[in-house]
């Protein structure tokens, strides 16, 4: 049985659902709340699912049961305030996880994140050694949280504390992809867009602060989840590798790249405005981020990404535009 944290959120329910149709027994761990939520997992037969605080004892009572753990769950969003909230989930929990996973001898694949690069004044190379991640500065909680437990991991392992059999750490770049609608604010450019474009209204992006970048001119690593999903699957096919990657396509695209693909994804024409950009927001803006995927080809993955074209084709055609957009 392979347990996923995060089950019911977006990364963690795609992964959820390939690792069910392979055939594998699955359960869950997360909350649900009010929410639609819970339709992530709606179309899924599940071994089981755990309330985060029931995690502890359900672990120790399925110690013989359980293979691997997914570790996704998390507080995602890059504006939360509640720093406390955001070290427990983030960083307590997942340290937590990793002891129990050394101490049973259980594998462990766990989210980063891309936000750890901060700026990318040290380009975004996956390089897990306690030298490399010193030098970053995550621009907000969440990336410091994630970044903070990337360090705890290298530093266990530079003291040669005992760890799991396998551990993968995986840098999630800018994901787009079904299952992403409980996000609200923080649901893809995709997801949050395709309304206005839909409805023949023009699709809005942010204008540029810098004079190096034209408007809708910042460029991102969209990686389609169905991607995410392939490769913790392929991960976990093959335990002999470990370490900390990046998961995203390697290649950066424009808002406006995006756009434009939503647009030919719905056969409309392009009709794009350029809006002022929240000067909260400003300070802490990433005008570029490009995943260095060379880590994860040398370990022997070898399926090519998603381009944005097709993945963005597929998320409108097979979900945003259908009655039913789940997975």
């Amino acid at each position: 049985m392979i347990l996923v944290t995060g089950g019911a959120g977006f990364i963690g329910s795609n992964i959820t659902s390939a690792l069910v149709e392979r055939g594998l027994s699955v359960a869950v761990c997360d909350r649900f709340r009010t929410g639609h939520k819970w339709r992530n997992l709606s179309k899924l037969e599940l071994r089981d699912v755990v309330a985060p605080e029931a995690l502890a004892f359900w672990l120790d009572e399925h110690l013989q049961e359980v293979e691997a753990i997914v570790h996704m769950g998390a507080i995602s969003s890059t504006t939360e305030s509640d720093v406390d909230l955001i070290m427990e989930v983030n960083f307590q929990l997942s340290r937590q996880l990793w002891t129990w996973c050394a101490t049973h001898g259980k594998r462990l694949l766990y989210a980063s994140s891309a936000a750890t690069y901060g700026a990318g004044e040290h380009d975004f190379v996956d390089d897990g050694s306690l030298e490399a991640l010193a030098k970053l500065r995550p621009l907000n909680a969440y990336g410091w949280s994630k970044h903070l437990f990337d360090r705890w991991v290298a530093r266990e392992l530079a003291n040669g504390s005992p760890r799991p059999p396998q551990w993968i750490g995986l840098k999630f770049f800018n994901v787009y992809g079904p299952n992403e609608y409980h996000k609200g604010g923080m649901q893809s450019v995709v997801a949050q867009k395709y309304p206005l474009a839909a409805s023949g209204e023009a699709l809005t992006l942010f204008r540029s602060y810098r004079p190096d970048v034209p408007d809708g001119g910042q460029k991102r690593d969209f990686v389609y989840v169905g991607d995410c999903a392939d490769v913790a699957l392929w991960l976990l096919d093959h335990p002999e590798v470990n370490g900390l990657f990046n998961l995203g396509t390697g290649h950066a695209r424009s808002f406006d790249d995006l756009a434009r693909e939503v647009f030919s994804a719905l056969g409309r024409p392009v009709n794009i405005k350029y809006i002022d950009m929240p000067a909260v927001i400003r300070p802490n803006y990433q005008y570029f981020t490009e995943a260095s995927m060379e880590r994860l080809r040398k370990v022997g993955y070898s399926r090519p990404f998603t381009s944005l074209a097709d993945g963005v084709r597929e998320y409108v055609g097979r979900y945003l535009s259908q009655p039913d957009r789940y997975r």
